[in-house]
């Protein structure tokens, strides 16, 4: 079983794939990457040469990845991610604060910028607005974050963590509303899966497979990517409207139910004993 990704693990995924095949081992590539079509659109022979055997499966995670996957003639088997759900209490949102959470490595892919814009944004009209980015630096961005930060005069508004413990920020998440998703391409982020079983109410981008993962203005709320003023018209618009934010909250929750390891992990027994099942037969 190969996790999957779009950059340079590509390779690590393809190598170890073929490796299996050497010594006759059935392969499972977990398609985690959110830009993995990019990659079977730039490299079409790398990717059949990855994507295809006899003794290979496919786990997609999401419908999203399952479908571009099928554009190219590859098929899948949809396996969503899975949380443990007791890990996750439930707080159901009713009346808002204008307290919001960012979950995510400190990466321009997920536009960490974004959050600091909405943030100030925000602050016209509440200026009792706090922001909480949790996440490690991978490529500089925590740098740039925190002089934006100054910049703006947020520093008593916009906390920055750093990388934390995830039972760490579960525990802090019950201070928050609202959790903000402002990445640029996505497949399925579990820390969004995350956020909906906590019951918070979700305000994404509309990237790759969180649409997939997000029923707009049913369990979260959608917005087009790079456009802070989109996401801030959808806060205040949640802020003002208590009945919805509970509705919002308690879907979010119902549908994370799904997500439960207890019931995804069917999914996987099955695929276990199919693939017992079809070597038995061949040999």
């Amino acid at each position: 079983m190969v996790d999957t990704y779009s950059g340079w693990a590509f390779y690590f995924a393809l190598i170890s794939k073929i490796l299996a095949g050497g010594f006759g081992l059935p392969t499972i590539l977990i398609l985690r990457g959110g830009e993995l079509p990019k990659r079977l659109k730039s490299s079409p022979l790398f990717s059949k040469w990855a994507f295809s055997g006899t003794d290979l499966r496919l786990v997609a995670p999401s419908k999203y990845l399952q479908k571009e996957f099928k554009k190219f003639g590859y098929q899948s088997i949809l396996i969503p991610n899975n949380i443990p759900l007791k890990n996750y209490p439930f707080k159901q949102r009713n009346i808002l604060n204008p307290s919001l959470l960012w979950v995510r490595a400190l990466q321009n892919l997920y536009n960490p910028d974004m959050a600091i814009e909405v943030v100030e944004s925000i602050r016209r009209n509440h200026p009792d607005a706090t922001l909480c980015m949790v996440g490690g630096d991978k490529d500089g961005s925590m740098e740039r974050i925190r002089t934006q930060v100054i910049d703006k005069d947020l520093e008593e508004r916009v906390e920055i963590t750093g990388r934390l413990p995830k039972e760490e920020w579960i525990r802090r998440s019950k201070d928050f509303d609202i959790f903000l998703n402002t990445t640029n391409a996505d497949n399925t982020p579990v820390s969004v899966m995350e956020a909906m079983a906590l019951g918070m109410v979700v305000i994404s981008t509309n990237v790759g497979g969180v649409p997939y993962l997000i029923e707009d203005g049913v369990d979260g709320i959608l917005v087009p990517p790079r456009d802070p003023q989109a996401m801030t018209r959808a806060i205040e618009k949640v802020l003002q409207d208590p009945q919805w934010a509970t509705t919002l909250s308690r879907n979010a929750r119902k549908k994370a139910e799904t997500w439960d390891w207890e019931v995804v992990k069917q999914r996987w027994n099955q695929l276990f004993t199919d693939i017992t099942k079809d070597r038995k037969r061949v040999s």
